[in-house]
């Protein structure tokens, strides 16, 4: 069934509906960083710098490898329901949403399972130094035991987003992200539960945000087309495969992005707590960059998802010009913030003046660089958006994971500093974002414009 309404995705003038779409995006993402964020502060302020470094440290980096993973995954659903909601199938699109949220229930469950026993092995694994090694464990038992609640938000997020709706998430977020920062201030600075702490915090905030974004995806004023309903709950074996195609790759990429990053931080963990707590601080500060790149990547997305599944080539190729442009404007902003204040910043995770100073010697060989990873970013994001994810794949595995780790095994053995270790992330952004335009003006002229003509 074929609905015609006013669709600003579709409709309207891009520039404009992209900024209206951003912005709730970026905030969004930026209070969903503030769940590991605000643990990061607690305890790195009210535990010391060890619980810091179990917190974000290699605990961080191995949740993200799950996650990233089954993310990756789910984000073939956005990709299918932002098309069918563009091409104004409500049938197809109500299939969908429910095959995403059977999707994100399964992925949930494997996750919890697979976490909690492989915690400890990974760990180990990554030489992670032995005075965080045992509240690592505690924090990341107690995470992935909200995995389920945690794969519904996003899902539903994602759903809602792929449908051009970006401010729903944000108020979800909003609510829990405050509660969060209550539970984590009454769990650590009133009752010193230390690590445990903040994890239980972030666990029963995840639940929270479950329940809020399906409470409204049941309601009956909800949009038909994205619209749960309980008897409806049920997996079209077609939409699944299409899903899992599209979504796989894009897991693949985000598992190669965390496995590259382990190893890096397996190898920053060889210079010594002080150099561990001072990575993962600039990481706290970098990943606000990684929010807004994450959102224009979202953005862009759902702009070239709804626009091809509309069949405009157009608009499909004034939405990515628009993004590139809005997001070369971004990285060059926060570079130039980092590079000057970075020290202010970072006193925000800790006040260990040795960790400060090795923290900003990273942020200078890292972040002047930005602006070479923005094609990454937005042209991934609208391959993804036309469903083509299998050779983004590729060009990202090869030009930054892969070229990462033999960095990491050939030039870093050689020169063992920290600087050594940090340029792998600008030589690799700028090698991988020359194949992406390559590969996009392929992509430009034989899938883009003779699918949207059709």
């Amino acid at each position: 069934m074929k609905e015609s309404k006013f669709n600003g995705i579709t409709d309207g003038i891009i520039w404009k509906q992209l900024l209206l779409f951003f912005f709730p995006v970026l905030l969004g993402t930026f209070f969903q960083q503030l769940y590991n964020t605000v643990d990061a502060v607690i305890v790195g302020r009210f535990v010391g710098k060890e619980a810091l470094a179990a917190v974000g440290g290699s605990s961080s980096q191995i949740l993200n490898l799950l996650i990233g993973f089954f993310n990756g995954v789910a984000s073939g659903a956005a990709v299918v329901v932002a098309q069918y909601y563009g091409a104004r199938d409500v049938e197809d699109s109500s299939r969908a949403v429910h095959t995403a949220m059977i999707l994100a229930i399964a992925s949930g469950a494997i996750m919890t399972v697979i976490g909690i026993a492989t915690a400890p092995g990974l760990l180990e694994m990554m030489d992670t130094p032995k005075d965080t090694i045992g509240d690592s464990i505690v924090y990341m038992r107690w995470v992935y035991i909200s995995m389920i609640p945690a794969m519904i938000y996003n899902m539903g997020s994602a759903i809602l987003r792929a449908i051009g709706d970006s401010k729903r998430p944000l108020y979800f977020l909003v609510a829990c992200c405050l509660i969060n920062v209550a539970l984590d201030i009454l769990f650590v600075v009133r009752f010193r539960m230390g690590v445990a702490g903040v994890a239980i915090a972030t666990s029963l905030s995840q639940l929270l945000s479950a329940g809020m974004v399906w409470f409204f995806l049941a309601r009956a004023k909800t949009d038909e087309s994205v619209r749960l309903n309980l008897r409806c709950l049920r997996t079209d074996w077609k939409l699944m495969r299409r899903t899992v195609h599209i979504g796989l790759p894009a897991g693949l990429q985000a598992v190669l992005y965390s496995v590259s990053n382990m190893i890096i931080l397996t190898a920053i963990n060889g210079f010594g707590t002080d150099t561990a707590a001072a990575w993962v601080a600039m990481g706290k500060v970098d990943a606000f960059t990684w929010l807004i790149l994450n959102a224009m990547g979202i953005a862009v997305m759902t702009f070239v998802g709804q626009n091809f599944g509309a069949h405009s080539a157009p608009r499909v190729r004034e939405s990515i010009r628009d993004c590139m442009i809005m997001t070369v404007c971004f990285a060059v902003l926060m570079s130039g913030l980092y590079m000057t204040l970075g020290k202010y910043i970072l006193v925000i995770f800790t006040t260990d003046r040795n960790v400060i100073q090795l923290a900003m010697k990273i942020i200078f060989y890292i972040m002047p660089w930005y602006l070479l990873y923005v094609p990454v970013e937005v042209i991934g994001g609208s391959l993804r958006g036309i469903g083509d994810t299998l050779v983004p794949f590729i060009i990202t595995a090869v030009g930054i994971c892969l070229a990462r780790v033999l960095w990491i095994y050939t030039v870093v053995p050689l020169h063992h500093s920290i600087a050594t270790v940090s340029m792998s992330y600008p030589i690799t952004w700028g090698f991988t974002s020359l194949a992406y335009l390559m590969y996009f003006g392929y992509v430009k002229k034989h899938k883009i414009n003779a699918q949207t003509a059709s």
